[in-house]
C-alpha cells in the first residue's frame, strides 16, 4: 500500500518575517519553539514550499447580499424573479410572440386550402399544418421565457390571412411555397432584431436563448424551403406537382 506523507505544519514569526530576514520556517518541536508575538500557521502539502499565509476574506456574502435584498419587490403584482431584464427586451419578446402566431396563422390557412377536396394536395397540406404547429410552439417558447424572466405576456391581434393561393402563372403550389420562404426570411429578420435588442441591453441570457433555440433552426428552414421553391420552378404547374406533393406526403419533417 502506498502511503502519502501528511502535511507538515510550519510556524512563522510574523514580526521576524517582516524584518527582511531569510526565514523559511521550522518544524514544530516542543524543545525549539519560542513564543512569538503573532503566529500564523501554514500547511505545506507534501513538503511544498507554498506556505504563504491566508491574508483575509475576499467575498463577504452576507454584506454583499444586502443590496440585492433591497431590490426584492414587496408589491404582490411585481415579479420576484426579474433581474436585469430591460423593458425593451420584454416588449420585443411580446412582438416576437405576435410574429410567430401570425406566421402560424398563415400556414394554417395554407393547410386548409391544400386540404380542400378540389385541390387535394395532401402532401402540401401536411407540410403546412406541421409548419403551423411548429410556429405556434415557437410562440409558446417565447411566452415561457417571458414568464421565466419575470416579464408579462401581452398577446396582440392576429391579422386575417389569405384563403386563396391559386396563381395564374405560377400555380398554387409554387406561389404558396414562395410565400412560405418570404415568411421564414421575415421571421429570421425579427429574430435578429430580438438578438440585437438583447446585445444593446447587455442581456446575455436573452441573446443565448435566441441563438440556441431559434437562429440555427431558422437558417435550416430557409435552406429547405429554398430548395422546394427551386424544384417547383423546374416542374411548373403540370403533373410534376403531384409527384412533388407525394414526396412531401412521405416526408416526416417540417420547417
Amino acid at each position: 500500500m502506498l502511503l502519502r506523507a501528511p502535511p507538515t505544519i510550519f510556524l512563522r514569526n510574523v514580526a521576524t518575517a517582516g524584518s527582511g530576514e531569510n526565514f523559511s520556517g521550522s518544524m514544530l518541536s516542543s524543545s525549539s519553539v519560542s513564543t512569538p508575538s503573532v503566529i500564523v500557521c501554514a500547511a505545506a502539502k507534501g513538503g511544498s514550499s507554498n506556505n504563504r499565509p491566508m491574508t483575509g476574506v475576499v467575498f463577504e456574502p452576507f454584506e454583499e447580499v444586502k443590496k440585492e435584498l433591497n431590490l426584492v419587490p414587496t408589491v404582490p403584482q411585481q415579479s420576484l424573479a426579474r433581474q436585469k431584464y430591460a423593458d425593451e427586451s420584454e416588449a420585443v419578446i411580446n412582438e416576437q410572440i405576435n410574429v410567430e402566431y401570425n406566421v402560424s396563422y398563415v400556414y394554417h390557412a395554407m393547410y386548409a386550402y391544400f386540404d380542400r377536396d378540389n385541390v387535394a394536395l395532401k402532401g402540401l397540406a401536411k407540410f403546412f399544418k406541421e409548419s403551423s404547429e411548429e410556429e405556434r410552439e415557437h410562440a409558446e417558447k417565447f411566452m415561457e421565457y417571458q414568464n421565466k424572466r419575470g416579464g408579462k405576456v401581452k398577446l396582440q391581434s392576429i391579422l386575417m390571412p389569405l384563403s386563396e393561393f391559386d396563381h395564374a402563372e405560377k400555380g398554387d403550389a409554387l406561389y404558396a411555397m414562395e410565400l412560405a420562404l418570404s415568411l421564414e426570411k421575415l421571421t429570421n429578420e425579427k429574430l435578429l432584431h430580438v438578438h440585437a435588442v438583447a446585445n444593446k441591453n447587455n442581456d446575455v441570457q436573452l441573446a443565448d436563448f435566441v441563438e440556441s433555440e431559434f437562429l440555427g433552426e431558422q437558417v435550416e428552414a430557409i435552406k429547405k424551403i429554398s430548395e422546394y421553391v427551386a424544384q417547383l420552378r423546374r416542374i411548373g404547374k403540370g403533373h410534376g406537382v403531384w409527384h412533388f406533393d407525394q414526396m412531401l406526403l412521405n416526408e416526416g419533417a417540417a420547417v
